[in-house]
């Protein structure tokens, strides 16, 4: 399909879906709609695209023919999705089509493939690895699930939003990857937290343990997007504990449905769930450091809410 070929609306314009927006609109996709459950974050985008800011989903569908949602949770899906509800994407479902690009639980995919497909529309999941710059860049990496030849058809488009775009299978699979991927990133943060933290602790110097880090089996990804952050305590979001904790959540459950126990994961999951009710969800994934370096550990502590 051309890039006219396209009128694209886009739910949820948070830090992901605002750079999505940016970079289609630079490639000159017609942007014709956006929505938000936070109306004016949505109709500032909306001035800045020169689009609609749509009252509602369904007003959305209503524009588009193909739907990008890019929400937060498996609970905020359902409301978009909500079944015979009067602002409901699937009031206009027949014809459009719809991709996931948030990360859900893989049986929430599946359910929203088939309410979409029921009332006559297509469903993609593309699930995103990557953060902020990528989506502004179009540098994403995108699994994706659902009919491969809904799939072939919208390629074109996900490879302008994209460096590396993955066929993983039907709808649900390419969830479970996403899951898999967030849990291991999680618990290398989690662990590079701790060896920074520990490091601190026995009075090494931290950016001379971040280079040994990164020449020896220590060395990962996170060491490269955090290291620096967890040492200067520079924790501006690109990727929250509150979603890391969510991500978290959703593969300990997959663990759980599988009857595995993996240790690792879930104090991994508890240490975010730590963050999130000390309020600091908010904060970068690297804010676990906060939680590992005994100076900060102790400040937390004495500001640690106390339960009557």
């Amino acid at each position: 399909m051309a890039r006219s070929g396209f009128r694209i609306g886009i739910v949820g314009v948070g830090r992901m879906g605002a750079n999505m927006a940016r970079r289609l609109h630079d490639l000159q996709y017609p942007i014709v709609a956006l929505y938000d459950i936070h109306a004016q974050r949505a109709q500032a985008l909306a001035a800045e695209l020169k689009c609609v800011a749509a009252r509602t989903p369904a007003q959305l569908a209503e524009l588009a023919d193909t739907v990008l949602t890019v929400v937060s949770d498996d609970e905020a899906m359902r409301q978009i999705y909500a079944a015979g509800g009067q602002d409901s994407l699937l009031r206009h479902a027949p014809g459009r089509l719809f991709i996931n690009c948030a990360t859900l639980s893989p049986d929430l995919q599946r359910d929203v493939h088939a309410l979409v497909e029921q009332q006559g529309g297509r469903s993609l999941e593309a699930c995103m690895a990557s953060s902020i710059t990528q989506a502004r860049q179009g540098t994403l990496y995108l699994m994706c699930g659902g009919r491969p030849d809904v799939f072939e058809q919208v390629k074109p488009l996900l490879q302008d939003l994209s460096a590396h775009l993955r066929y993983i299978g039907p709808a649900g699979e390419a969830a479970k990857v996403k899951a898999l991927v967030n849990m291991v990133m999680n618990a290398n943060t989690a662990a590079l937290a701790e060896g920074l933290g520990l490091g601190s602790a026995l009075g090494l110097d931290l950016t001379m343990l971040r280079e040994v880090f990164s020449q020896t089996g220590a060395n990962s990804r996170v060491l490269e997007t955090d290291g620096e952050d967890m040492q200067q305590r520079a924790h501006d979001c690109y990727f929250s504990a509150a979603h890391a904790a969510k991500d978290s959540g959703i593969a300990c459950t997959l663990a759980q449905q599988a009857g595995l126990n993996l240790p690792l994961a879930q104090a991994t999951y508890d240490q975010y769930r730590r963050l999130i009710d000390l309020g600091k969800g908010e904060l970068d994934k690297s804010a676990m450091a906060e939680l590992t370096f005994k100076d900060r550990l102790n400040e937390t502590d004495r500001t640690r809410p106390r339960r009557s």
